[in-house]
């Protein structure tokens, strides 16, 4: 099938959505397909251009097999609110016209990937005017999200947002996204149940992997190899919440055997920094590239992912797949009946998010416990290798694909395109 894919982000982007939009693809031409992209250049999560790349030029790669036509956009060094939108606003309008130029190739199926949700109406143009499946694939709901944690504000504002955000939504033949609770939140909204396809977000169990040994990293970072590292690594931003280990960080100041080590990038991490300076149980790193990603997902002894809870279930953190897969343990931070404390309670802690006492109490436990991290270490991984092995979820999508469309028959006409589900 030739299937064109959508999106702000792609590799060599090393940490969210560009990194499975990335596998994704790639998967899918070793899988047979014909694939092309249409996005920006690296610049997450550094909210910086990646170096050998243009804010300014439209430039096209091949990537894995994959084709690329990558979209000038603006990129503020701060994105608020009202600055992620012109960002996101000046991709889809750079980016316009190089959808409609992949109209004249003719794709079967047209996969957008949201956020951000300003990209969907080309995307859903030019599956209409070439007779393609229209897909959209939904990381977070970065809508609700932008109005839950104070980025947009104004209640006329938010039902006028939300009411496009559901017609647009509507006009997709399928909607997949990432959890349980977001496929509820999806019908909320008023998707129809055919239309909806759970799509998880997957760990590379090949890749990512328990180490038999320490971490080479620990050794780089001048930490014993008795003290207790706990690790949270990926984007610093504003859904994260990341004050709260700055917090516990200060709680646990006095114990010598437990080091935290934040690893990433994003608007937050001078607002972390600046919370934990003259703390002498933190450091920091930047981000790691893949080759050395199993390297640093091992360097923990326990991973934490912090969570506000005023954005529980409209984003299921990506990076807790890869925690999973590393066979160490995890502390997560959510409130009960959400999809995060369900799919971390059976094999993992979990604290309410904001409580930076219980984290720091539960950390101070975990870290006197090596026969409990050792055991929910290796709950994670079976998790990871029964339901999020990267084979198992795009082997189930690549199917779905195969679905779109019945096999032809003798009697139909070579080219013919099938209707839509």
């Amino acid at each position: 099938m030739k299937i064109l894919v959508y999106g702000i982000n792609y590799a060599p982007e090393l940490t969210g959505i560009g990194k499975y939009t990335a596998e994704m693809a790639e998967t899918l031409v070793e899988k047979g397909h014909t694939v092309r992209v249409v996005c920006a250049p690296p610049y997450y999560p550094e909210w910086r251009i990646a170096s050998g790349y243009s804010a300014l030029r439209y430039s096209t790669e091949e990537r894995g097999g994959v084709a690329l036509w990558r979209a000038p956009l603006w990129v503020p060094s701060r994105p608020s609110g009202m600055r992620r939108i012109a960002h996101l606003a000046s991709f889809a309008l750079s980016s316009f016209p190089v959808m409609l130029r992949q109209a004249l190739w003719r794709p079967d199926v047209v996969v957008c990937i949201a956020p951000s949700l300003l990209n969907a109406p080309a995307g859903w143009l030019v599956a209409r005017l070439t007779g393609a499946h229209a897909w959209i694939h939904i990381q977070d709901y970065e809508v609700d999200a932008a109005f839950s944690l104070g980025m947009l504000k104004g209640s006329l504002l938010k039902r006028a947002v939300l009411a496009l955000e559901r017609t647009l939504l509507k006009r997709f033949d399928t909607v997949s996204t990432i959890s349980g609770k977001m496929i509820e939140h999806a019908m909320r909204k008023g998707i129809q149940p055919h239309k909806l396809v759970h799509f998880a977000n997957w760990a590379d169990t090949h890749s990512i992997y328990p180490l038999k040994r320490p971490s080479e990293l620990r050794t780089s970072l001048y930490i014993s190899p008795t003290a207790t590292i706990v690790l949270y690594s990926g984007n610093m931003g504003a859904k994260q919440g990341l004050d709260i280990l700055a917090d516990a960080a200060r709680r646990l100041v006095m114990r010598d055997d437990v080091v935290f080590v934040f690893c990433g990038n994003g608007p937050a991490r001078a607002e972390l920094l600046m919370r934990c300076g003259g703390l002498r149980n933190c450091r920091f790193l930047e981000l790691q590239p893949i080759s050395r990603l199993n390297e640093l997902l091992n360097l923990a002894d326990i991973h934490v992912l912090p969570q506000r809870a005023d954005a529980a279930d409209l984003v299921m953190p990506s990076k807790l797949t890869g925690m999973f897969a590393s066979g160490r343990a995890v502390i997560a931070m959510a409130s009960p009946g959400t999809e995060l404390h369900d799919v971390v309670a059976p094999r993992g802690i979990v604290v309410p998010p904001g409580d930076a006492e219980t984290l720091a109490s539960s950390i101070d436990a975990l870290a006197a416990n090596a026969a409990e991290r050792a055991r929910l270490g290796q709950a994670g991984r079976k998790f990871a290798e029964a339901v999020l092995s990267r084979d198992a979820v795009l082997s189930a999508f690549d199917a779905k694909l195969h679905a779109l469309r019945p096999a032809p028959s003798d009697a139909e006409v070579p080219g013919a395109r099938h209707p839509d589900f």
